[in-house]
């Protein structure tokens, strides 16, 4: 029978963009609706702001991913020209570096050697890009995934809480929104390690915990600088 495996790494450039922009969604605009309703203002002016701070953080969030993500693929690209000049200006150099990096893993020296100058002959520059860089497809930076994951993600996270908002009477719209956003953190949490095949309690846990902080920090905030003009 023919073995096969399921592996999840290539979701990580998207899977953590997305995660990250649903997260900064909830806790951002759920803390910002917050913040505004404690201080008595009308429903009006809470869902307003809430839309602003949907689109502002939206595009943020986009435009931060995709020049922060290709920084790390100009990075990449950087240090494979140069890989790719010291294997025109020393091949044999190369070829025992790399047998080096093999030998250091485990592998017996003469078998070292030997896939070493296998693994070259079909790609040598991809096989120090891998295996001396770290540089893979699988986790190769992808400015323009990042960026739409990143935007659209925030843009459902940051919707939730706002229909919250929107629903809920004024004397209930704080906490009404509080809980949400907490509900909605946990289930980000378990979607996001089911997606990764990572523990689901652990990973809800730990998304819920730090965003219900975040937010209660935010919200704090805003309250004061609220109450205070």
């Amino acid at each position: 029978m023919r073995h096969t495996e399921r592996h999840r790494a290539d979701r990580i450039g998207w899977l953590r963009a997305a995660i990250l922009g649903a997260n900064d969604g909830i806790v951002s605009t759920a803390s910002l609706v917050v913040g505004i309703a404690a201080t008595g203002a009308p429903r009006s002016a809470v869902i307003v702001a809430g839309a602003a701070g949907l689109v502002a953080g939206a595009m943020s969030m986009a435009a931060g991913e995709y020049v922060s993500v290709s920084s790390q693929a100009d990075t990449e690209r950087a240090d494979l020209a140069r890989e790719a000049r010291e294997l025109a200006a020393d091949p044999v150099g190369e070829l025992a570096e790399l047998a080096g990096i093999y030998q250091a893993r485990g592998v017996e020296p003469e078998l070292a050697h030997q896939v070493a100058e296998q693994l070259m002959a079909k790609g040598a520059l991809a096989a120090h890009g891998r295996d001396e860089l770290g540089i893979s497809h699988t986790v190769a930076a992808r400015p323009l995934q990042a960026a739409w994951s990143s935007a659209i993600s925030f843009t459902i996270g940051a919707i939730l809480p706002l229909l919250v908002a929107f629903v809920v009477g004024d004397a209930a719209r704080v906490w009404a929104v509080a809980v949400a956003a907490v509900v909605f953190l946990a289930g980000l949490g378990v979607t996001g390690a089911r997606l990764g095949g990572a523990p689901m309690l652990k990973a809800a846990a730990r998304i819920t915990i730090w965003g219900a902080f975040a937010m209660g920090v935010t919200a704090l905030i805003g309250w004061l600088v609220g109450a205070a003009v």
